[in-house]
């Protein structure tokens, strides 16, 4: 049988302060943290997936590596950058339309529904086909 991915489950940074990165993602990103402790934080991103947040002592930059979240619109992309730059006083890390690294380096870039297409949604419909069921009650097309 062939392996078949569903998706990413989850996608680790690094910082030097994890409370104070958990505090900048769940404001700006209103991501709901699940727990934490002795250096390391977790929180919610989307309906199945995490990102963990984990303390260093001393953080490597990279050039390339990055994550991307996805938002519902092009506003709450202009409400994100808005943020980012007007509040945290983060410059924009290339062209992209919203691509930034947090304070600590790291590096993701928001994009939209609408913008990237529902292409990225195809993987939670091969979850469905192969009859996998997540809650116990299904959720509506349209509502978040």
């Amino acid at each position: 049988m062939a392996v078949q991915v569903y998706g990413c489950n989850h996608v680790v940074i690094e910082v030097t302060d994890a409370k104070k990165a958990a505090n900048f993602y769940q404001d700006v990103f209103g991501l709901k943290m699940l727990r934490g402790g002795e250096g390391a934080v977790w929180c919610k991103l989307g309906e199945h997936q995490f990102m963990a947040i984990f303390e260093v002592e001393a953080l490597q930059p990279d050039r390339v590596k990055h994550f991307g979240l996805m938002v519902r619109d092009a506003k709450q992309i202009k409400e994100v950058r808005k943020k980012l730059i007007n509040k945290y006083k983060l410059k924009p890390a290339s062209d992209l339309r919203c691509d930034f690294r947090d304070p600590w380096g790291n590096r993701f870039q928001v994009g939209d529904l609408s913008d990237e297409s529902l292409v990225w949604l195809l993987p939670y419909q091969e979850v469905q086909k192969a009859g996998i069921a997540f809650t116990d009650t299904p959720r509506k097309r349209g509502k978040s």
